[in-house]
This record gives C-alpha cells, structure tokens and sequence, in this order.
C-alpha cells in the first residue's frame, strides 16, 4: 500500500487526540496511543469493517488486548466513521461516557470486546479464529466464501508476560489458526521502568517454539514496513502470526518519550503542546481533526461500506445455490433457542438415579443434536465432566468442523477463548473443568458477567463428595466465590431433573453467564422436582400445616440430607417445609409474593445445608437460622466417609431442627 503524507497527518491526529483527552481527565495512558498509532492505523486502513454496521457478520475482528491504551481505539472510531463523537472523546473516564478507562463491550459501538486486564483480550482473539475458522468449514464453498475474515490483535508486554498469553498462544499454534495476526507493541517499559528488570525472554523464539509465523519490524513509525508485514501474515494461511513491532512509548514527545512515566499518567499541558509541535500540529488546538483528514477518511468508510454491500450480493447468490447451508446459516446467527429446546426439558424423561454430572452429559449430547452450532470442550477432563460430544468430531487444525474442542490443561486461557468464541457470534459455546480450578478461570468468568455473554461453565467435582483426590481437589470456597460475581448466574441441581432446567436457563439467558455445578456422586431422583427449579428455589416437599414449624434449605447434593430429615422430623410432631435452592441469583429475580409463598417471613426457624463455605445463606435463614456448612478444608477419603465426617447427615439436620424448636 503507497501511503502518502495525509496518513502521517491521520496518525498524528490520532496521536493528540488521544493525548488531549488524557490531559482533559486528568487520568489514563497516553503511551501506548503515541507510540501504536502506525500500527493500529495500517491494521484499520487494511481491515473488512462498516462504521455503518459494526455487527456485519464477516468483518475482520480488532482486539486491543493492551486496554489500557483505550484511547486509541476511540480515536480511531471517531475518524473512521464509528459513533464516537468529538464530545464522547471530550468525556473520556467520565461517569456515563461512552469512553471508559479501559474498552467495555456493549457499552461503545465498535469494541469486540472488554479488555483491560492483561492477556485476556489475545485470548479471547484466539476464540474469535476459532469460531471463523469452524464456521468458515461449515458454510464455505467453492466461489462463496461467506465466512472469510481476520482477527487481529494489539498486544503489548504486559499481554506477553501474563500467563494467560502462553496458555492460549500454545493453542492458537497447535490449532494452526492462521487468520489469527498479533502486532506485538515492543516498547520494552513497563510501570516499574524498564522490562528488563522482569522480561527478558525472547519472544520471537518463544513464538517459534509454539508453532507461530514471527516477522519484525524494527522502525514502529514505518507504515510500508508494518504493511507489509500484515501483508505477509495475512499470506500465511497455516500459522498464526506474530508482527513484532519495535516502538517508543510516548513518541513524538520530548519530555516523555521512552520513559515509564508516560505509561499510566498525563503527559503535562506543555508537555501535550511540545508534542503537537514536534509532530507539526498547531499546539494551540485542542481535539482538533484536520478537515482534510476527515476527508481522506472518507474513501476507507466508503470502502467498508462497498465490501458489506458486496459480502450481502455473495450471500444473497449463495442463498440460492445452497437454500439448506442459507438456511442453516441464518438459524446460527439467531439467539433464541428456547422453543427447540423444549424437548430436552421433558421431565417424564427421567427414570433413575445419576449424578448430575452424568446427567448433563446426556444433555449435552442431546442438545448437540438439536442446536448445530453448540460447540464446547474441556480443560483436558471430559471424561470427568462428561463433555464430550459423541460422533460430532474433534476440532483440530485439519478438521475444522469438528465440534469437540480440546483445550488442554489451559482453565484460564479456555474460559477466555470461549468469551471469544461467543463475542464473535454464531457458535453456543460450553467449557468445563472441575469446580475446584475455577479459580484459575475467575478472571474470565467475571469478564463474561461484565460483558454480559452468556456462556455456559461446566463444573463438575462440586464438593468433597470428590473423595479421595483430597482437600486441594474439594471445593469449599468456590461456590461462594461464583455467587459474588455480579450478573454470574449459579446453578447448581439437585437431581437429573434440575440439571435439565439448569442446562436450558443457560441456553435461554440472553445475558447473563452460567456457572453448572455438577456432583461426581449419584444423587436420588425426584418426583416432587419440577420446572419450579426455574424460579431458582421452589418447595420440593410441603408441611402439613398452612405454617411450617421450619424451614429446612439446600442446594445440589445435600437436598438428599434435609429430604430425609422432613420425614423423621414428622416423626417427632416437627412440621417442616423442604426448599430444593439451586441458583440464588434467580430465586432474587422473582416478584415479591412468590418469595414469600415460598420463604414465609414469619417462619424464622430455618436451617440450610451446603457442602460449602457460603456466607450468602445468610440471606436467606437470617439471625435465628442455622447453615450447616464447611466450615475447613476437606480430606482425603471415601466420599461415603467424609460427608458424615464433616457432619452433613440427614440426623445432623433433625438434631439441629430440635434443638431449633426447643428455643
């Protein structure tokens, strides 16, 4: 591509843009935008993208994994045509701007995704080239390639020493994702100062060793060298690709350039005016777009606009040679499954006793059938978690239609590469792993709850029912954990019946992520379960009297232990109510008069019973009530030995009752 003297012109507009509204707040990170203008501008001016649709379906994806630089996404919004005004830049990191500190999906038209915290952003890229590279498999044909398109990722040296990176870098190169295309801002600082004092590996080695195409490009600020080398990668259909740009933090700054402090801080209001000077702008005008600028921009929105209208023309042919694929294309694309789903509900299908790991793995084996584009896998363990697919086909680089993904032992970067795989659009992804190593995961599990993706986890060993692996494969604080998080729904089911009502609540949530929490152990089945579960806590066994004596609660599991101790407590003249509890999240959901028909307020003798350390019941039994819970890490041993051990048995539950009522 011959660029001209008008391209320089447009990235130093982009550089004071970014630089002006920093200094405007008072607040952000002028480094990165200054020294990663070149390089974001020659991946923009290369890019299939319509300001005027920024959710065209085969557009070539843009991650700014290094969201701390956000500022530079927003300049480049604003002069290529997006809906980010002059004003919006003005508002940069203020309360209600469409211009936070770091990039958020859903909240400013144009992003992916959110990103901020380090690595997550090249991670969820390489869930974007997944979900391209299988659709692309699935509905190409010859002459109509209606799914052809790049994602490509800003990373800089925070994104690189993160774990996370060499999780789902490993994968992206075993996967041979090669429309994947990194540009790698090599500033070599950090906050601390140099990266040498923490980061001297070598990249580009460590890049070859996982499989990637390296290319470097010494001078940051040489358009013809950044694109060619995009060029290159883009060539390379085999590897993903690494452009390791060389840059200055802060360029075009005297007073800042290279230095760490120009990471995270303003420049200075001189220091901004020096800048302007240096790049040949008048420093005396604030967020000021050049109007030839706006101009030359111009012909690139009209050029994202002519590719849609073209892409639109190819599928509008390809509708007619292929009716069936189009049909199928368009039902990919559609979010509500609730109707086809219906049959997988069937409660009259359930006939015995299994654990609701196994039995949400049925599920997922009959909704593989029904919804084609459910695609998901596991950390390595889906023998364990019994989420494997049968006859849909393994993922891998040379079947890209299979349905099976394998993500290695890689928790944190899987559940990242599934955010990715569902912020791109068309595929219902699952992951799982056991509930224990969601910690490794909770990064992530919290950005799909910022973003509002409904993805679905599978997590499985939910208690120290896991037995005899011991305390560092039990879970106790996890449940706990998951329930914090804001806009997680937890579902976690006390019988094969709910684990079916927990699987469709997850495909029906529109937005809202689901955590399953699934036992190892078989759990008794029901007749009094219902689709009740669905309101996330419901009466699975009433009392005699209009007013129970108490209220016995629980969720998964150790429903079993308060089933049992309702029927020994009549035994002793103690009416009670059994509430089955498996998500809190929805149970808060519910209007006013169903809480209190099913949790009267006037019945303040309550007891719950979890295999977890869960502050959140409290919620729920109040000042006079009573949770049995864990209250320790677990052991190791039979599952059949440690629930007595820890004191979760059915007696536990009618001697805590009785002494309850003696108060």
């Amino acid at each position: 591509m011959n660029y001209k003297k008008i391209d320089t012109i447009a990235i130093n507009t982009i550089r004071s843009l970014s630089a002006d509204a920093v200094q405007k707040a008072n607040s952000g990170h002028p480094g990165l935008p200054l020294g990663a203008a070149p390089m974001a501008y020659a991946i923009w001016t290369k890019m299939k993208h319509n300001p005027k649709n920024p959710k065209w379906n085969d557009r070539d994806r843009f991650v700014l994994s290094a969201g701390h630089g956000s500022m530079l996404v927003y300049s480049l919004l604003h002069l290529f045509g997006y809906d980010m005004s002059l004003d919006d830049i003005k508002n940069f990191r203020q309360l209600g701007s469409s211009t936070p500190g770091h990039p958020e999906y859903g909240h400013t038209e144009g992003l992916e995704t959110t990103t901020g915290p380090l690595g997550q952003g090249l991670a969820n890229a390489v869930g974007m080239a997944i979900a391209e590279s299988h659709i692309s498999k699935k509905f190409n044909r010859p002459e109509f390639d209606i799914a052809d398109h790049f994602t490509y990722v800003i990373a800089g040296d925070g994104c690189l020493m993160e774990g996370i990176s060499s999780e789902a870098s490993s994968l992206a190169g075993t996967l041979e994702l090669g429309k994947l295309i990194m540009l790698y801002d090599s500033n070599s600082i950090s906050i601390e100062g140099s990266t040498d004092i923490a980061f001297t590996e070598d990249v580009a080695g460590r890049y070859r060793a996982y499989g990637w195409q390296v290319i470097e490009v010494k001078d940051g600020n040489d358009l013809e060298l950044i694109s060619s080398a995009i060029d290159e990668a883009k060539s390379n259909k085999d590897k993903p690709s690494l452009i390791i740009v060389t840059t200055q933090i802060a360029y075009g700054c005297p007073a800042k350039q290279g230095k760490a402090s120009a990471h995270g801080e303003p420049l200075g209001i001189e220091n901004v005016r020096e800048l302007k000077t240096t790049l040949g702008l008048d420093p005396d005008l604030e967020f000021y777009v050049p109007e030839e600028v706006y101009s030359h921009m111009d012909k690139w929105i009209q050029r994202g606009n002519e590719a849609e209208s073209s892409w639109y023309n190819l599928l509008e042919s390809y509708s007619k040679k292929y009716p069936e694929l189009y049909k199928e294309y368009l039902r990919w694309h559609e979010i509500d499954f609730s109707k086809i789903l219906k049959d997988i509900i069937n409660l009259e299908n359930y006939k015995k006793a299994v654990s609701t790991r196994e039995a949400s793995g049925n599920l997922i084996n009959s909704i593989s059938h029904i919804m084609e584009n459910f695609i998901g896998g596991s950390a390595d363990l889906s023998p364990s978690n019994k989420t494997h697919m049968k006859d849909q086909g393994e993922y891998s680089a040379s079947s890209r239609d299979g349905r099976n993904l394998h993500f290695g032992v890689r928790e944190h970067a899987m559940a990242a590469i599934t955010n990715g795989i569902r912020l791109h659009g068309g595929l219902v992804p699952y992951c799982g792993t056991f509930l224990i190593f969601s910690d490794y995961m909770k990064a992530a599990m919290r950005l799909s709850a910022l973003m509002n993706i409904p993805v679905v986890y599978v997590l499985t060993h939910d208690s120290i029912g896991v037995g005899e692996d011991g305390p560092t494969h039990q879970p106790v604080e996890q449940l706990s954990s998951l329930r914090s998080i804001p806009n997680m729904t937890v579902f976690r089911p006390a019988d094969a019946k709910e684990t079916a009502l927990g699987w469709y609540h997850a495909l029906t949530s529109h937005n809202s992520p689901t955590s399953l929490i699934l036992s190892r152990q078989n759990l008794p089945l029901y007749k009094e379960s219902s689709e009740n579960a669905l309101r996330g806590a419901y009466i699975l066994k009433d009392s005699e009297k209009e007013i129970p004596d108490i209220i016995l609660m629980a969720s998964g599991s150790e429903v079993e232990l308060i089933y049992d101790a309702h029927e020994r407590l009549r035994a002793l003249g103690i009416d009670s109510r059994v509430l089955s509890i498996p998500s809190f999240e929805i149970f808060e959901r519910q209007e006013a008069e169903y809480k209190e028909k099913v949790m009267p307020l006037n019945v303040r003798k309550r007891i719950a019973v979890e295999a977890s350390n869960s502050a959140q019941w409290y919620r729920y039994i109040g000042l006079d009530g009573e949770l049995i819970g864990m209250n320790s890490f677990g052991a190791s041993g039979k599952a059949s030995d440690l629930f007595p051990h820890f004191g979760f048995t059915s007696e536990n539950v009618v001697k805590a009752a009785v002494q309850m009522m003696k108060k």
